[in-house]
């Protein structure tokens, strides 16, 4: 579609990705909502306990803390960046969100439980979730360096 209406696809994926952490917060809240993904056992004051599978104990709701970084703290940081002048070149907002994406999910990793078909690889020390996450940081890193060394100016249909 971006060859026959020639549009840069770089610019395209740069505009979709900044809406892209709205829909993974509103996804993480509904995993809150339905009790999945809860995290380790917990003292804090807004530990959660989740029933069921995950017991009468308090857990950490690391859905929500995943809501609130994944999605909100993502977003604002992709549209101030969006709000610049002239606008950061082409493929820099995908870069910055699997980059930011990538950082989420490896730190949330630490507070929630692992797969169990999985637990801890490693010797206990990190989880397939981490494990995963690191190429998401990597290539992220690789698209801003990428973008920023390109240095393409976003196509006059961005305004």
């Amino acid at each position: 579609v971006c060859r026959v209406y020639k549009l840069s696809a770089w610019t395209v994926a740069d505009l979709a990705i900044i809406g892209v952490p709205i829909a993974l917060c509103l996804g993480r809240c509904a995993n809150f909502v339905n009790g999945e993904l809860w995290g380790k056992p917990t003292d804090l004051p807004w530990g959660v306990v989740f029933g069921g599978a995950a017991g009468d104990i308090p857990r950490h709701p690391s859905q929500l803390y995943e809501a609130f970084l994944e999605g909100i703290v993502l977003f604002t940081i992709l549209y101030v960046l969006s709000r610049r002048r002239p606008p950061l070149p082409q493929g820099t907002f995908m870069g910055v969100f699997v980059l930011g994406y990538g950082i989420v999910r490896f730190l949330v990793e630490f507070v929630r439980v692992p797969d169990a078909q999985l637990g801890y690889l490693f010797g206990g020390v990190i989880t397939m979730g981490q494990l995963l996450s690191l190429p998401l940081i990597f290539i992220g890193a690789g698209l801003i360096v990428y973008a920023l060394r390109a240095n393409r100016s976003q196509r006059d249909y961005v305004k």
